[in-house]
């Protein structure tokens, strides 16, 4: 062979050894990257018993070890978490996360927070649906979904990795998606698509149906149109020839699936009597119901176990919103008593073996997830069943328990490192993982001796203060150093100087400023979220009445 070709050959044989080098130590720096191991913590896997020191070991976005005796790979990232708890990651089961922000509309709907999704896309269901808006079955929430936003990260704050999100409104409210909370597109978010279908007794306003009467009377009339629409496909499938074709109909034929059971229904109802209707109509059409919000499900709690129809359970507890004058007539007995008895929903359904799943129910402040949980716990759940609500217990619900709801071996590694038992108050999420990855808690932290993180709240802030009485501005300046807080608060009775200021990882605020009232000095209490830059919360003087604030940092 001529010197010339020996030498090109040569080359290329170098060339080629380079490129594989480089793959080589690509694929290892991809496996580093991808592959943790968190060590020394205790694990809460759910599935089984607790590990009081343990490793868990992710790779390539999925749990592949855990347990007492396993050790770290060599290529993994290691993570201390001596001290720490490891759980599950939460999911939250009855949620508009991901959804954009859609203006008020005429037309009615249930849930968390429900506005008309119209707005996000110029039409729901499409341009040639039956039926509409508010009665098309066919809408698919996972067109409209957008990564970020600071309604997923005040969610990741209190330890949310999960969510079941849904439409805004309508009586037949479309078709829900499973949604990790982190990822940079739509379809890295989807665990599963489409879920469930969702329904909502809220009459339309303006058009029909405007009344409770006509909503139950329509939802049976689309149930029925539906039976018929699969009879004529069947027939003209079984001899299409000589046979005049069915009209295409895609408002019916999205519900074909939920009159075989393959899809569940997810009934939004929260008395006792919309409850027993929801029964009924899934009695009557044998429909895998689901009911969500039911504050009043205990009431009725030996039908729905009877029916085997599992309860997404609102944590958007009742409480007061008007202002306790002295000279108001006291609030009536039975509003005293719902507003108790509410609390006690959980421990009774479970009780009962009434299969539930905890929700936020469209909680203003996510901060209050947690308070409130607790206010189950306290009134006769257990917080073995409480951590089961938010993560075992949705997951089978929603159909993805071999995906999620414990940890272990070969599920989505959506983890959270907890300093403190979960359910204990000052307990703080301080690390979380989504689909293997860590995700950064916001508001961004600064680095803190021992390795810990900090939110920070340095800067100017203006303040906005909405009470019964009217509205109020001050101006807050803040100066952070480590754990020291100082701050001014300037406001329509001249500065004081806050106390007691404290911010955890999580982004859970709050200080204490006095304030001058009838000649005494009392202490206002200043509680909220911290996301991105800015504060939400309630502001609680002793004797009066509580506050809402908002606060935005003028420098970011």
């Amino acid at each position: 062979m001529p010197k010339v070709h020996l030498r090109l050959l040569f080359a290329l044989v170098a060339v080629l050894s380079l490129v594989c080098a480089v793959d080589r130590n690509s694929e290892a720096q991809r496996s580093a990257v991808d592959t943790y191991a968190i060590t020394n913590a205790r694990i809460v896997p759910v599935s089984g018993a607790t590990i009081e020191k343990g490793t868990v070991v992710i790779r390539d976005g999925l749990i592949v070890a855990v347990g007492a005796n396993v050790s770290a790979p060599a290529d993994a990232r290691v993570i201390d978490g001596n001290g720490l708890t490891v759980y599950p990651g939460l999911i939250d089961s009855y949620t508009n996360l991901g959804l954009p922000e859609a203006a008020p509309s005429p037309a009615g709907g249930g849930g968390p927070g429900f506005f008309q999704i119209a707005q996000a896309r110029p039409s729901p269901g499409g341009p040639n649906s039956t039926q509409p808006v508010g009665l098309q079955p066919e809408v698919m929430v996972d067109e409209v979904i957008r990564p970020g936003g600071n309604e997923i990260e005040a969610a990741r704050n209190v330890g949310i990795t999960t969510a079941l999100t849904l439409a805004r409104s309508g009586i037949w409210m479309g078709q829900s998606a499973l949604i990790n909370l982190a990822g940079e597109t739509p379809q890295q978010m989807i665990v599963r698509s489409p879920v469930a279908m969702h329904v909502s007794f809220t009459p339309l306003r303006g058009v029909y149906p405007g009344s409770l009467l006509g909503v139950f009377a329509q939802l049976r009339q689309m149930l029925l149109d539906a039976q018929r629409y699969k009879e004529s496909i069947q027939i003209y499938e079984r001899s299409p020839r000589g046979t005049r074709r069915p009209d295409i109909d895609k408002s019916l034929a999205s519900l074909l699936p939920v009159l075989d059971r393959s899809m569940p229904v997810v009934m939004f109802a929260n008395s006792e009597r919309e409850i027993a209707r929801a029964l009924d109509l899934a009695e009557e059409f044998k429909l895998r119901a689901i009911i969500a919000g039911a504050r009043e499900s205990d009431r009725v709690a030996d039908r729905l176990a009877k029916q085997n129809v599992p309860v997404l359970l609102s944590l958007n507890l009742p409480r007061r919103t008007t202002a306790a004058l002295p000279e108001a007539d006291p609030e009536p007995m039975r509003v005293l008593r719902d507003r108790v008895e509410a609390q006690q929903t959980a421990g009774r359904l479970a009780r009962s073996r009434v299969k539930f799943a905890l929700q936020s129910g469209g909680l203003s402040n996510m901060s209050e997830l947690m308070t409130n949980a607790g206010k189950f716990i306290a009134n006769g759940l257990s917080s073995e069943d409480a951590l089961r609500a938010f993560t075992s217990w949705p997951a089978d619900i929603l159909g993805v328990s071999n995906q999620l709801g414990s940890i272990e071996a070969g599920k989505i590694a959506n983890l959270l490192l907890v300093r403190g038992n979960l359910f204990d108050r000052g307990a703080r999420v301080t690390q979380m993982f989504i689909d293997g990855r860590p995700v950064d808690l916001r508001p961004a932290a600064a680095p803190a001796a021992g390795g810990e993180t900090r939110a920070n709240l340095d800067g100017a802030w203006t303040v906005v203060i909405e009470s019964p009485q009217g509205q109020q501005n001050a101006t807050l300046n803040v100066e952070q150093e480590g754990d020291v807080i100082r701050g001014v608060m300037q406001g329509p009775s001249g500065s004081r100087n806050i106390a007691n200021a404290t911010v955890s990882a999580a982004g859970e605020v709050r200080f204490t400023v006095p304030v001058d009232m009838g000649g005494e000095t009392r202490e206002a209490t200043f509680t909220g979220t911290l996301s991105g830059n800015e504060i939400r919360g309630q502001v609680t003087v002793e004797g009066r009445p509580p506050a809402t604030f908002t606060a935005r940092r003028r420098t970011p």
